[in-house]
């Protein structure tokens, strides 16, 4: 085939042709077809795994073995029962009653916070550490009526948890609680937070001055008591401490006292030896929605004082009944619940901010944080 035919048979038609079909295609895109999609990639937002925040909190959790030495019954000396009791003796001699639970190194000087009930009776207290070691615990001092003790022990080389700051724990943050179920050894489980701000005293628990609970669905076993409850990060939120007493198990509900409370509670067992609650000397409600509406108030954040005690610092600060507190030091006061936490972290001299609505315009105040006059009562 010479060049000339091949050029006017198939060259010239062909560039005609192609030239026909990129004319159509720009004046008709929808002729072009879809271009072939990549995979959607799911963008997850939290780590597939939380081992690097069990790694960095992990070691400073411990294990608690408070041992309660054998008591003589007293009808061990009575003449029927003399022989009986003399054999049991035996047994009782060659074992210790030993009650298991968790606890938390927050100083690497050797402190550990634990729950009141873990250590309550103990005639001696061995902690292990998740490294093997064993030490004899010396109790600082204990506060009952907030489920929480201070410990003691001299090792070196102690790994100290990193707090995080409770008051910014939110429903719906993941949380792990670290302890020693059942005895079993050095357990993690893994939740939310259901809720914050829970006052157990509603559900038979009102030996509990405390009325913040953080409320979590990780589940917490006996053992687990005066364990770590800590964020993603490995930062701790919480001392593990309660669930509900009820006929059946209370699966996916368990408590945990805020850590800005249970720090605060230990620096003061360990500085005075006892807790040292703050005092503004008033009585607050919360604000409820009838309430709110008369004060024309967009919401019920707050709570609403209802008495001045004319000798304490809120006097002094020029609050008067009736006006509103919805800040102190910058955080907010969404109920009474919460203004009972946030009063558990302030110490006697400290001087606060606080945010109050009267007439409805807002104002703040200054005031120097007394001590509870009542605090040596809930000791």
């Amino acid at each position: 085939m010479s060049l000339q035919r091949f050029l006017h048979e198939w060259a010239i038609p062909a560039v005609i042709g192609l030239g026909v079909a990129a004319a159509l295609l720009l004046m008709f895109p929808h002729l072009r077809g879809k271009p072939e999609q990549a995979p959607v990639v799911a963008d997850f937002q939290g780590p597939v795994s939380y081992a690097s925040a069990v790694n960095l909190a992990g070691p400073a959790v411990v294990n608690i073995y408070s041992r309660r030495l054998p008591r003589q019954h007293p009808l061990a000396n009575h003449p029927l029962f003399r022989h009986l009791f003399e054999n049991m003796t035996q047994l009782q001699r060659e074992r210790m009653n030993s009650n298991l639970g968790s606890g938390v190194i927050v100083d690497r000087a050797g402190y550990i916070l634990t729950n009141y009930h873990v250590i309550f009776g103990a005639d001696e207290i061995a902690v292990v550490l998740s490294d093997g070691r064993e030490a004899r615990a010396a109790v600082v001092g204990s506060a009952d009526k907030f489920d929480l003790a201070v410990l003691k022990i001299n090792l070196p080389n102690l790994t100290a948890i990193e707090a995080g700051d409770s008051d910014k724990a939110q429903v719906g943050d993941v949380v792990l609680a670290i302890g020693n179920p059942w005895g079993v050894g050095q357990s993690v489980t893994q939740g939310i937070i259901s809720a914050t701000g829970r006052d157990l005293s509603k559900n038979g628990a009102a030996t509990f001055f405390l009325q913040n609970f953080i409320q979590t669905d990780a589940a917490i076993n006996p053992g687990n008591s005066g364990g770590a409850l800590v964020d993603a990060r490995g930062k701790l939120v919480g001392i593990n401490t309660e669930i509900l007493k009820q006929s059946s198990p209370a699966i996916g509900i368990s408590f945990a006292i805020p850590a800005n409370i249970a720090l605060k509670i230990m620096q003061d067992i360990i500085e005075f030896g006892r807790v040292v609650p703050g005092w503004l000397g008033i009585g607050a409600d919360p604000l409820l929605p009838e309430v709110a509406r008369s004060y024309k108030l967009p919401s019920t954040n707050g709570v609403i004082i209802t008495f001045v005690n004319k000798s304490g610092p809120a006097y002094q600060a020029g609050l008067k009944p009736g006006d509103v507190i919805t800040h102190i030091n910058d955080i907010p006061i969404n109920d009474g619940e919460h203004g009972l936490a946030a009063m558990a972290t302030l110490r006697p001299g400290e001087v606060i901010t606080i945010t109050y609505i009267r007439n409805g315009e807002v104002r703040y105040t200054r005031a120097t944080v007394a001590e509870d006059p009542q605090s040596q009562n809930r000791n």
